[in-house]
């Protein structure tokens, strides 16, 4: 098989922008953001400034650091502009975020070259239409693309050959993976894997024990690439989820409860609007180490509302911290909901007086929640976000991360 398979990645992309739109930021250490830093130009990471961090440790890292609001109109008009330049050369392009995506230019080659002249092609007329940076990879498959881009960076293009897939491949880094985060790369660390190369001669049951049986295999499969996965033109959520980047907070109910409220006012409007209810809620908990911790909880009905959503996320938030008693501070809070269904109507339940009548969507009382939700959900669609809200999330305070800066990540239900 040829690399016939892209990754595009614009560099930066937030931090990009900024400097696009203010020429006197270019060359200058930004960040996008405030409380937290929701972005970075490589000018202020090579201080050590990335996402999520503190603005205050940014600060102390970067005395030079500058701090900017962000544009989110324009983050997205610029992302869709780069990513609509892929589907001028081929309608097999699998976008999967705001600022990247796959492209399959196999059936095209014929109008316009080789893979390597169209990756070209796109990098040239990004920085020409639109004045920001982007790093290509081009390989066989999805995987090794996405190393190949990461590896161009900054404004790079990097081609593997078939034929040295696995030269290119074992020298690099293990966290170059998809898949492999800070807890991942410290426990192969503390094994001795440090590269790519290392994690694919370790035998399959050492990974297991490292990783679990489902990553282990995953990640052994990628490290020899093997990687059946085709580019995908529709690509629609099994989950939905928010989160939340908090700075470095107390590990207390009035920081977690009003912030799980909001994540699932969040949540729980894109399930109602999509009629899709799940039936699984997951949080992640990330403390001021970084180490991450997550809960979850399969429930009988799917759920789409508010409160409902919000209740069972306080419970296992609970449930992590009081097993984790010496953990004072939160760095991060998340909620999704997985085992999305397709329910254009609520099912309604018989009044059988369960302990757990509040939390059934088809309950009188939890339709009642679910009805008071849709109520809100038509102010919202006719007014404005801001035009109402629970008194719960508004109390607690400013957030650190803004809206429209999450809602460029969320992705679409179908």
């Amino acid at each position: 098989m040829d690399a016939t398979i892209l990754h595009a990645d614009l560099d930066a992309f937030y931090a990009s922008v900024e400097q696009l739109l203010d020429p006197a930021l270019r060359g200058r250490p930004i960040a996008v953001g405030g409380g937290v830093v929701l972005a970075a130009s490589y000018e202020a990471k090579a201080y050590g400034v990335r996402g999520g961090m503190p603005g205050r440790r940014a600060r102390e890292l970067c005395p030079g650091l500058i701090f900017v609001g962000g544009h989110f109109k324009e983050y997205q008009r610029l992302g869709d502009a780069a990513i609509g330049v892929l589907g001028d050369f081929t309608p097999l392009v699998e976008r999967i975020s705001i600022d990247e995506a796959f492209a399959d230019v196999a059936g095209c080659t014929h109008l316009f070259g080789p893979p390597a002249e169209i990756a070209a092609a796109i990098r040239h007329r990004v920085r020409a239409e639109l004045g920001l940076p982007i790093s290509i990879g081009v390989a066989r498959t999805k995987h090794l693309a996405k190393i190949a881009s990461q590896v161009a960076k900054p404004d790079g293009l990097v081609v593997v050959d078939p034929a040295a897939e696995l030269a290119f491949l074992h020298d690099l880094p293990v966290e170059l993976m998809w898949g492999v985060g800070p807890v991942s790369k410290a426990r192969l660390a503390d094994s001795g894997i440090h590269t790519i190369g290392q994690l694919a001669e370790t035998p399959g049951r050492s990974l297991e024990r490292l990783l679990g049986h489902a990553a282990g295999e995953k990640l052994a499969a990628l490290a020899w690439n093997r990687d059946p996965r085709e580019v995908r033109t529709h690509r629609r959520a099994q989950s939905a989820g928010a989160q939340s980047a908090l700075g470095r907070k107390p590990a207390e109910e009035r920081v977690f409860v009003p912030t799980l409220r909001h994540l699932a006012d969040r949540v729980a409007t894109r399930l109602r609007a999509k009629s899709r209810p799940g039936r699984t809620v997951t949080v992640r908990v990330r403390f001021a180490d970084l180490h991450a911790v997550t809960r979850s909880v399969t429930l009988d009905a799917p759920v789409s509302a508010t409160t409902i959503l919000a209740e069972i996320a306080e419970e296992l938030v609970r449930a992590v911290l009081a097993d984790h008693p010496r953990e004072r501070f939160i760095s991060l809070l998340a909620i999704s909901v997985s085992h999305l269904e397709h329910e254009p109507a609520m099912q309604l339940d018989l009044p059988l007086g369960l302990a757990d009548e509040r939390r059934r969507p088809g309950s009188r009382k939890g339709n009642a929640r679910w009805l008071a939700d849709r109520a809100v959900d038509r102010i919202r669609e006719r007014f404005g976000w801001d035009a109402v809200g629970y008194g719960s999330v508004a109390l607690g305070g400013a957030r650190s991360v803004p809206d429209a800066f999450r809602e460029l990540a969320e992705k679409d239900l179908g």
